[in-house]
């Protein structure tokens, strides 16, 4: 790893704990009135309760990719501090955990990041009221969405920054909901192509994960995106894919210990990822019929689980996977090439080298 490179996986770890303190200190603001904070009903404890069960999965682990491709995104312009950022990070992490939230009650999980997720701890809370407990986690995810859009337009920014920053949250915002109805609808093709594969992954994950950071950090930096948005979006495109290939591998052949959660969610669930799809591409017979039997089901055992895997491995559908993250993860990184002639050679080496990383983590 070169000099440039290190400086920059250094600043992005001086981004993720800066960013962890000020964001605990900022869900601490919100309930107290006086110092700005959000304002909520004096009586009853079911708004507190929602607020604290926020706080705690935004602040419960996770790898704050999007603040620090915010702060590197910047950091393409300019080596001096940036206003806004802290404001911009903490709107798109609010998001996350609004996703988050919601993705918990679609796939019935009953644990993320190391702890219950959000619509179990209120399963817990309300063990004989289950309407009950799916309302209140469904309200808690659109909380945090609220507070994600509020921070923005009550940020100390330059009321043209403020708005520009503020439109590029909404309207990935409305892209992620449109992304996790296609995602839901992906599940009632048998076997959906890649295109709509790309797709789903472009609308539920990039466009938040990826390319609002790159344009909200351009943004705060006082750029003018025209000129370059759409090798922002091809750049954000493959890498995404690349993510997502990677992630759905992990979900089959991943740690759980090092993932955070159990793996096989995408067999339980039924979800036609790249991974599955790819496993119903090559298997006939003995083989399609257990692979039918676990698709879909919440209780396949750990055994069954294995079997599967063993399929997959069988059929190289492990080594398909990672070449083809690898191929869409060679494609963003080429979209950096002509970046050095205009941008800050530091923060390009960042980007340039991400989508190797992102397609070797292990969570």
């Amino acid at each position: 790893m070169n000099d440039a490179l290190t400086a920059a996986w250094r600043r992005a770890a001086g981004h993720q704990r800066r960013f962890d303190a000020r964001f605990a200190d900022y869900l601490d603001s919100l309930t107290d009135p006086a110092g700005g904070g959000l304002e909520i009903p004096g009586r009853g404890t079911f708004p507190a309760r929602a607020l604290q069960l926020v706080r705690e999965l935004s602040l419960r682990g996770g790898k704050r990719l999007r603040v620090i491709l915010l702060h590197e995104a910047a950091a393409l312009v300019t080596d001096e501090s940036v206003p806004g950022l802290d404001e911009a990070a903490i709107s798109i992490e609010l998001l996350q955990t609004h996703g988050l939230i919601h993705d918990d009650i679609i796939d019935d999980a009953p644990t993320r990041r190391d702890g219950p997720s959000t619509y179990y701890a209120y399963r817990r809370d309300f063990p004989d009221r289950p309407d009950t407990a799916l309302a209140l986690a469904v309200l808690a995810g659109d909380l945090a969405a609220f507070l994600a859009g509020r921070v923005l337009l009550t940020a100390t920014l330059p009321p043209d920054r403020a708005l520009a920053m503020a439109a590029v949250h909404a309207d990935t915002a409305a892209s992620t909901v449109a992304g996790q109805l296609l995602d839901l609808e992906r599940d009632f093709h048998p076997a959906p192509d890649t295109g709509l594969l790309h797709e789903v992954t472009e609308y539920k994950s990039t466009r938040y994960s990826i390319l609002a950071p790159l344009r909200m950090g351009l943004l705060a930096a006082g750029a003018d995106l025209a000129p370059y948005d759409a090798e922002l979006r091809r750049y954000a495109t493959a890498l995404g894919i690349a993510n997502q290939i990677h992630d759905d591998w992990l979900d089959l052949f991943g740690d759980p210990q090092a993932l955070g959660k159990p793996v096989g969610s995408d067999i339980r669930s039924g979800r036609r990822s790249y991974a599955v799809r790819a496993l119903l591409a090559v298997c006939d017979g003995k083989e399609r019929e257990l692979v039918d039997e676990a698709l879909g089901d919440p209780g396949c055992d750990e055994d069954t689980l294995d079997r599967v895997r063993g399929i997959a491995r069988a059929h190289g559908v492990d080594r398909r996977l990672r070449a083809d993250a690898d191929h869409h993860a060679r494609r963003a990184a080429s979209q950096t090439a002509t970046w050095r002639e205009r941008w800050r050679p530091e923060a390009v080496a960042f980007f340039a080298h991400m989508p190797a990383w992102s397609i070797t983590r292990d969570h």
